[in-house]
């Protein structure tokens, strides 16, 4: 074998904390290296034409590059040595920017480490074997989970390229968080106008199916071909004969029961149809409120239908769909608040959430625009704003800004003043963060337009006197302490994963961080992918985000879903785990810790024995360490090529 060797300077990141020259003249003394080198950039164009030339002028059939992180430019330089005629895979690589220079600056030390590491790959790339890819055909259809704004646009733009999408959503109605907003900032412009004919869109587009008050209940399968399993809730009412007129809620005599939609400032009927512009415009019942149910007698909903939509026997039903590509958009859900003893712990009617003020500020919310105090209904002149409820806060595991509610306070100021003219705000706040285009102007046009007392400090204690709610804070600017007489108090509470979160991302087979939020694929390089194939991502349930950037992702998730399936055949990766039929014991250990389901049992001559489904293989070598035979190897990764490496290490 003849191995190539590639130092990369990668300008000062390396070159500054390791001798290059020195590393590249000790790996030329290594077994099998014919040829060694230090390139100032190996990334860029003029490296890898380098590479490749080498390559074709010294005959090598292997080579190694140390440089940086292999999850960043693995795929480049196995390209190039592709272009070279070589196997793809018969290219290592050595991490010394991340493993090396960027540790401490001892250069001697740091040289000596960066050789260890290419003398490692040296050996195991005297073990590699060419592997070659299989191909597979794809299903050109896309599931999109999640109705919010960034699964509209995620649905709508995969629709206008010309594929199926199958957009499930687990509420009534799509249109997420957005739907419940009155404005959005920094335009103050009307959410549902700017929302609704999008939701129209998705109602009214051919090449969307729409499942409402629907989960995703199970996914197998691979990138191409994923077979999904949904989960269509009994809403006891029968969408195709429902015409959304809406004469079963005003007759409904059930008007205790807590209303999501409005987040429970208002209530509701048993039987509801979410709001005004729902898509689907179709009305549900909610079980644990509903009469004919609790008390087994009522029955005026069945009474009243023109259509006779009314079915109370209902049960859940299921839909299977064979999809290519899945875009995961579920959104975030507000952290309970109520864990904040010192702002009333829920215990204050007068005490609400900023989402809960939104639906007191919009048209169609229970107050019809007005804003009311909920404990009597008298119209508040002085509100008080508080940031930072469950973001910055590692008391209650929220440590992360959740980067939206300054914004959506300033706005709430500012319709708070356009509402109630007499009125005056008081925001208490940590820090202002609005970094977007217009955010910092439109924070200070809140507090020189309209008024908006702004005190940097902390609350300490909301308590109830006269009628009045007084907020007692520290004004840290001023260096003094601050009561505020309040009719109303608002908190801007802030954002966590959407409930169920990780239980979801278990049955895409994705990875979720500590607060639940879906992992991306590289936070630079890859926002919208996942480390499973064919999965990607759009909106918070990533990470918190505003209405712009859930869209902007939602279309870089569409344009990614639109170029995996643009291909009639893709490429398996051949680096998975293979089984020795002939050592397999048919334990099924390997079975059972399989994070992504690849490995089935099958008969082999009456006896059970393991095998791997390579095109859902992920690679990821649990099975190896599982496997108490060592029956099963993975392909690119076996036990000989990591032992040759320890030996290498350890050898000098």
């Amino acid at each position: 074998m003849r191995i190539g060797v590639f130092i990369c300077h990668c300008g000062s990141n390396i070159a500054g904390t390791v001798d290059c020259a020195g590393v590249a003249a000790q790996a030329a003394r290594f077994p099998d290296v014919a040829y060694s080198t230090d390139i100032m950039y190996a990334c860029a164009e003029p490296g890898q034409d380098a590479i490749i030339e080498a390559i074709r002028e010294h005959g090598l059939t292997g080579v190694v590059v140390a440089s940086c992180t292999p999850r960043m430019h693995e795929p480049t330089f196995r390209r190039a040595v592709e272009r070279a005629g070589l196997n793809r895979y018969m290219f290592e690589m050595a991490n010394i920017r991340e493993h090396v220079s960027w540790i401490g600056k001892d250069m001697d030390a740091n040289t000596n480490k960066a050789a260890e590491l290419v003398r490692m790959a040296v050996a195991k790339l005297r073990l590699n074997r060419e592997l070659t890819p299989k191909s597979f055909p794809v299903t050109k259809r896309v599931l999109v989970i999640g109705g919010g704004v960034a699964g509209i646009q995620a649905a709508l733009d995969a629709a206008d390229a010309g594929l199926e999408v199958v957009l499930v959503e687990k509420e009534p109605s799509i249109g997420g968080k957005m739907a419940k907003l009155d404005k959005t900032f920094p335009t103050v412009d009307c959410s549902s106008c700017i929302l609704g004919p999008r939701m129209v869109d998705v109602a009214q587009h051919p090449k969307i199916t729409l499942y409402a008050a629907a989960e995703v209940e199970s996914v197998s399968g691979y990138v191409g071909n994923f077979s999904v399993r949904i989960r269509k809730k009994a809403t006891c009412v029968d969408w195709d004969k429902c015409t959304g007129c809406g004469l079963c809620t005003e007759k409904c005599p059930s008007r205790k029961s807590y209303d999501r939609f409005n987040e429970g400032v208002g209530p509701t009927t048993a039987i509801i149809i979410p709001f005004p512009q729902a898509i689907p415009k179709k009305a549900s019942i909610e079980r644990e409120f509903c009469r004919q149910f609790t008390r087994g007698k009522c029955g005026v909903c069945a009474k009243v239908c023109p259509t006779g939509a009314i079915d109370y026997d209902m049960q859940d039903s299921f839909v299977e769909v064979e999809v290519g590509g899945i875009v995961a958009a579920t959104g975030y859900d507000l952290m309970d608040w109520t864990v904040y003893e010192e702002y009333g712990g829920g215990r204050y009617p007068d005490v609400i959430t900023s989402l809960q003020y939104e639906r007191l500020l919009s048209a169609s919310g229970p107050t019809g625009g007005h804003v009311r105090r909920p404990s009597d209904g008298a119209e508040p002149r002085d509100v008080v704003f508080i940031q930072c409820v469950g973001s910055r806060d590692p008391s209650v595991g929220r440590p992360y800004c959740s980067g939206f509610c300054c914004m959506y306070t300033a706005k709430q100021a500012i319709l708070t003043k356009d509402h109630i003219p007499d009125s005056q705000s008081y925001v208490f706040y940590m820090d202002i963060r609005s970094p977007g285009k217009g955010y910092d102007e439109f924070t200070r046009r809140v507090q020189e337009e309209y008024q908006a007392q702004y005190i940097r400090g902390r609350v300490s204690r909301i308590y109830p006197s006269r009628g009045k709610l007084v907020v007692c804070g520290a004004d840290t600017l001023m260096g003094t302490q601050v009561e505020v007489a309040a009719d109303l108090v608002v908190l801007a509470v802030g954002g966590e994963a959407a409930h169920g979160a990780p239980q979801l991302a278990e049955k895409l087979r994705i990875s979720y961080d500590q607060y639940g939020f879906f992992m991306e694929g590289h936070p630079k390089l890859k926002p919208v992918e996942t480390n499973t194939a064919g999965v990607f991502l759009a909106g918070s349930c990533q990470g918190l985000k505003d209405i712009p950037s859930s869209v902007a992702q939602g279309s870089a998730a569409a344009a990614k879903v639109i170029g995996l399936l643009s291909r009639d055949m893709l490429e398996s990766d051949p680096q998975i785990a293979q089984v020795t039929v002939s050592r397999c014991i048919g334990c099924g250990k390997c079975i059972e810790v399989c994070p992504f389901k690849a490995i089935q049992e099958i008969d082999l001559r009456g006896q059970p024995r393991a095998e791997v489904i390579e095109t859902v293989c992920q690679g990821c070598g649990v099975c190896n360490a599982t496997c108490p035979q060592g029956a099963i190897q993975l392909s690119h990764f076996t036990d000989n090529q990591i032992l040759a490496e320890v030996e290498a290490l350890c050898r000098f």
